[in-house]
């Protein structure tokens, strides 16, 4: 074993002891994104070679500063986004939508599908749609202003910025223009209840922004509003796709009613197998 390889151990003990979910994960990321080198090839790095900086990096991760903020990158589907203070980190649980969402537009008789990515953050969710279905022109919302400096930043770094727009606006007024003529409609809303504040992780409560976390004391607020959004936004046969937290499916298909014009109202599950996301679609005329 090599001398990087060996405080790589000894970072994994600092970690698990300071409570990080994913000790020898997040010691060997680190030690990658500082020595310039995969994770597989850290048996490369010389002895010689060892950066101190190494254990700074480290020590803001003991301090439950998350990992992409101090890497400034995370990986999402096939992407790699620019990321940190002021921007949600895009989750693994949110790939599986959008993959929902990918494999929805590819199976629709349209040639170039409009969608809406509701509070896009990164732009993690635009960039993959509009990457991985060709001819998609996706239209990126966000209020926040900070948020949307690093949505703007990965498309154009994606170069799909010909096929993503990025709009600062509030979703329940966004894209007038497109009103009863998009496709799909997408969204990570906030759906943390604040009652539970205090059983969420510092690398979330301490960094995530509070308007991509809070949404009043049940967590539905944002998706309560996503109905009439959805509604407003959604041709006739589009459909719709939010995510949500553990033990919320089961109330929110009551908040789209056929009613209302709300056909096939299914949850679908993660990885885990939990319930995760919120699908439907819009009556046809």
């Amino acid at each position: 074993m090599n001398f990087l390889l060996d405080e790589v151990a000894r970072a994994t003990l600092r970690l698990a002891e300071s409570g990080v979910p994913s000790p020898r994960t997040d010691a060997e990321e680190l030690a990658a994104f500082v020595h310039g080198v995969r994770r597989g090839e850290l048996h490369e790095v010389a002895d010689a070679d060892f950066d101190a900086r190494y254990w700074e990096c480290v020590a803001r991760r003991a301090a439950r500063e998350p990992l992409q903020h101090i890497t400034g990158r995370a990986y999402f589907r096939y992407l790699e986004l620019q990321v940190g203070p002021g921007v949600f980190v895009p989750r693994p649980e949110t790939e599986i939508m959008v993959g929902w969402a990918i494999d929805t537009l590819r199976a629709m008789d349209v040639a170039d599908p409009l969608v809406a990515d509701l509070g896009t953050g990164s732009g993690a969710i635009a960039i993959s749609i509009a990457q991985e279905v060709p001819r998609s022109r996706v239209h990126a919302v966000e209020l926040d202003g900070e948020a949307l400096s690093w949505a703007k930043r990965n498309i154009d770094a994606s170069g799909r910025a010909d096929r993503v727009t990025a709009h600062q606006a509030d979703m329940r007024s966004a894209l007038a223009d497109f009103e009863g003529r998009m496709d799909l409609v997408i969204s990570n809303p906030p759906y943390v209840p604040t009652a539970e504040a205090a059983a969420i992780p510092p690398e979330v409560s301490n960094h995530d922004p509070d308007a991509a976390l809070w949404a009043g004391d049940d967590g539905l607020d944002a998706i309560r509003e996503l109905e009439a959004v959805g509604r407003r936004l959604l041709r006739p046969g589009g459909a719709m796709a939010i995510e949500h937290g553990d033990g919320q499916g089961i109330d929110i298909p009551r908040l789209f009613p056929e009613g209302q014009g709300w056909r096939d109202v299914r949850n679908r599950k993660d990885l885990a197998h939990r319930d995760r996301f919120v699908v439907m679609r819009r009556a046809e005329e």
